[in-house]
């Protein structure tokens, strides 16, 4: 601190009590700033291990604040701050010297032990910055500037939170945008990115009504429920529904049970499972799609997932409920031969009586079970369970309508073309020109 004392007595000679107030203490401080901000930074560099770890450009841009704090304080003063009675508040330009990236690098507490280390530095130095009979107006003063210094940081990180918040706000109901079109994965990875968000698997889209009032307030609900269950989550609210994104959930189900009251009344579906985001389009397309068609289900419980609204989903004209349907249990039922399917038939029509199939399929009711049974397996809805049944009727239903076509690709099997005749015969297409 040699530069400091060096600086001070530089003006010790000709200052006598009785001078403007502190006018004698501020010419030295002003002369001391450079080597109290070096000091300062010093000692953050000795008791702050996170502050030794910093990048280089930050550190000398808590340099940069660190001067312009000195500069602030004599401001403060010289304008009337070091009174008792004053209510001067410190200008939040002071940490107008760094750029906003600081206040996101360094948190408000940190912020607070660098602003706690400089005031620590400037009261040792009291003795040798203030002119003779002014030490414990100097020292009273600092400490009334400490207090506003914290205020004025408060405020600075205050409305970088404010702005942040906004912009995340934003991108976030981009990105649920981007998801409910179906955009390409690089879109949806950069939106993501730009959020930071983990991408834990699984994920999984839940869709509701949304409970209405400010935007912000229904999202900060669903953040906070989501922290509580450890999961991570990206909101929207288009229209009259409530988007969420759920991540890192093994259950999504569940998770969407935890942040049911972030939704308003009706049904909320959640869509399937898939490995990241970049998959979550298929997901929300099923979510929105089973959101769309849950009102045919009143009973239906709360939440519910996207593929137990299948028979409703295809009702309403979602070609993927339909293709689900038509190939993973109408097609499965035909593969696996046609006495299942002749037995369903049979069921259906003996509107479930067990001895009533058997007789119209001249076996014993035994058999009728046995195949009810293997139905169950193949297709993984019970013809018992009376919602399955209606799943599979709706299946045998699109199947038939729908049905599985091969498609065979057609080839030239013999092409002449002598100069004045051409014959092709491509499949049983036999067309000849003279």
């Amino acid at each position: 601190m040699e530069p400091l004392l060096r600086a001070c007595q530089a003006d010790a000679v000709g200052n006598e009590p009785g001078d403007a107030e502190l006018s004698a203490t501020l010419r030295r401080i002003e002369r001391a700033a450079g080597a109290l901000a070096t000091g300062s930074v010093a000692r953050m560099d000795e008791t702050l291990p996170w502050f030794r770890s910093l990048p280089a450009d930050q550190r000398s841009w808590v340099m940069l604040v660190a001067q312009a704090g000195v500069r602030s304080l004599v401001q403060w003063l010289s304008s009337g701050g070091g009174s008792a009675d004053s209510t001067q508040e410190v200008s939040d330009e002071v940490f107008a010297a760094a750029p906003l990236e600081l206040a996101r690098s360094i948190t408000l507490q940190q912020t607070v032990a660098l602003i706690k280390v400089t005031i620590d530095v400037v009261e040792e130095q009291v003795p040798h910055l203030a002119a003779k009979g002014e030490e414990q107006q100097l020292r009273d003063a600092v400490l009334r500037f400490s207090r506003e210094i914290a205020f004025a940081a408060a405020r600075v990180y205050a409305r970088a939170a404010e702005s942040r918040g906004a912009w995340d706000a934003r991108l976030q109901a981009l990105l649920v945008d981007a998801l409910l079109r179906g955009d390409s994965p690089d879109v949806l990875a950069s939106r993501a990115a730009a959020l930071g968000w983990a991408d834990a698997p699984p994920v999984a889209v839940a869709v509701g009504r949304s409970p209405g009032g400010e935007v912000s307030a229904v999202l900060h609900t669903v953040y906070r429920l989501a922290r509580r269950i450890g999961a991570e989550v990206i909101g929207g609210v288009h229209g009259d529904r409530l988007v969420v994104v759920l991540g890192g959930a093994a259950d999504p189900l569940a998770a969407a049970d935890k942040l049911l009251t972030a939704f308003g009344e009706g049904p909320v579906v959640v869509g399937p499972a898939v490995p990241s985001l970049d998959e979550a389009t298929e997901s929300a397309r099923a979510a929105l799609a089973g959101f769309r068609a849950a009102p045919a289900w009143p009973t239906a419980p709360r939440p519910v997932s996207a593929a137990d609204l299948l028979p409703e989903r295809a009702l309403a004209g979602d070609a993927e409920a339909r293709r689900r349907l038509r190939h993973d249990v109408y097609a499965v039922l035909v593969r696996a031969g046609g006495e299942l399917l002749e037995t369903l038939d049979a069921y259906f029509s003996a509107s479930g009586t067990l001895e009533s199939a058997a007789r119209a399929l001249f076996v014993h009711p035994n058999t009728v079970r046995y195949r009810l049974r293997r139905i169950a397996e193949v297709t993984g809805f019970s013809p018992l369970v009376p919602r399955d049944a209606f799943a599979l009727q709706i299946a045998l239903t699109v199947g038939r309508l729908d049905p599985v076509v091969p498609v065979v690709s057609v080839v030239p099997t013999q092409t002449m073309n002598p100069a004045n005749t051409k014959t092709v015969q491509t499949g049983d297409d036999h067309r000849r020109s003279l």
